[in-house]
């Protein structure tokens, strides 16, 4: 049996785990889940009585079918799944439980390069063990939170948030769709790949030394991040994409605070990542108003937030400031974006020397279901 799935979803608020083992949240969070013909996960799995072991393959490598996580992941889908047999709902082969799995694995985007690939990878991979083995579709939040915690969030379409929960068993630590992706239609969304390569401190073991060290991350998780997550939801339905913008910026910002502040610190952002930080803000500057957001996950790659009127501009100044290596690749890809003319007024305000093939390339997407 086989199956594919996509989904690809990037994410606001961040923090640490308080159960490393359920993988609970030490705050709430929420995630936007970006159009799968940019960016997505394909996942296919193959189940038979003649395979003698459960294996897997990412991007075309075999990885470590032992991998904690991803035991976790296909333990409990398994679990669920015969519970339901023998209840008698399932009315598939009873013995499919039993055999091994081969799992097939690809992105079409940088892989740990803190584009959200563990979120995607994860949910895709329990929503087509799901549909393999007949598991209910209510029942897999808590199991891919199991695998990497955002992908709970990944599963939905949309604006989507992942609830902190009370219960020590993390029942109630759960992803619901805040709106729909239909909901912000005008909303675009850029990423600015300045680096395919993995980073150096991986999201988990990152966040498991700032829960350890940084005094910072319990202020944001006890105070910061309530009120924050009501105003983000607030302004999304409000479709304010200003105070979005702001709010989205200093929260990246303060995720990256936080970094600083663990002990030994960690360093995601590069001077890339700096320079482009700078643009946006001068950008903005110009017009006297915030067009145009970044947020930075646990990587140097940019993802920019900005509304569909303002787009072709950016997009411009962006080849202006960070001009691609000319050698026939193409440059923006993904979504269509229409030509702009920028203004002298508005490369002389903003002010900086153009970095040659700083930005490999963007992706041009939005929100979708």
């Amino acid at each position: 049996f086989e199956m594919s799935f996509n989904m690809a979803s990037f994410d606001k608020f961040p923090g640490g785990k308080r159960d490393e083992d359920l993988i609970l949240p030490i705050n709430s969070s929420l995630s936007v889940t970006l159009h799968q013909d940019q960016l997505k996960t394909t996942t296919t799995v193959a189940c038979s009585r003649n395979f003698q072991q459960d294996r897997i393959w990412l991007n075309g490598k075999e990885e470590d079918i032992n991998n904690p996580r991803l035991q976790s992941c296909l333990q409990e889908i398994r679990r669920f799944s015969r519970k339901r047999r023998n209840t008698g709902d399932s009315t598939s082969d009873a013995s499919s439980v039993s055999h091994k799995v081969h799992i097939c694995s690809v992105n079409n985007f940088p892989t740990a390069a803190g584009l959200a690939s563990s979120a995607s990878g994860y949910a895709c991979l329990v929503y087509t063990l799901s549909q393999l083995f007949g598991v209910e579709s209510e029942q897999l939040s808590a199991v891919a939170r199991q695998g990497s915690g955002s992908a709970c969030r990944s599963l939905y379409g949309g604006f989507v948030q992942w609830k902190l929960g009370t219960q020590l068993d993390g029942k109630d630590s759960l992803a619901e769709q805040v709106e729909s992706e239909s909901y912000w239609p005008e909303l675009r969304v850029l990423i600015l790949v300045v680096s395919a390569e993995q980073k150096s401190v991986g999201s988990t073991s990152g966040m498991h030394t700032s829960v350890e060290t940084s005094q910072l991350l319990k202020y944001r998780a006890d105070v910061v991040v309530p009120s924050r997550m009501e105003e983000m939801i607030r302004v999304i339905r409000e479709r304010d994409f200003p105070a979005f913008g702001e709010l989205t910026m200093k929260d990246s910002n303060q995720f990256h605070a936080i970094c600083l502040d663990t002990y030994p610190p960690i360093f995601y952002l590069n001077n890339m990542s700096h320079r482009i930080i700078s643009l946006v803000h001068r950008y903005n500057q110009y017009y006297g108003e915030t067009r145009v957001a970044y947020t930075f996950d646990a990587g140097p790659n940019a993802v920019i937030y900005t509304l569909q009127d303002h787009l072709p501009e950016f997009v411009q100044v962006v080849r202006h400031f960070f001009p691609p290596e000319v050698n026939g690749e193409e440059f923006v890809k993904g979504l269509t974006v229409c030509s702009a003319d920028l203004s002298e007024e508005l490369k002389r305000d903003i002010n900086m020397e153009p970095t040659p093939k700083g930005i490999r390339y963007i992706i041009s997407t939005k929100v979708i279901v």
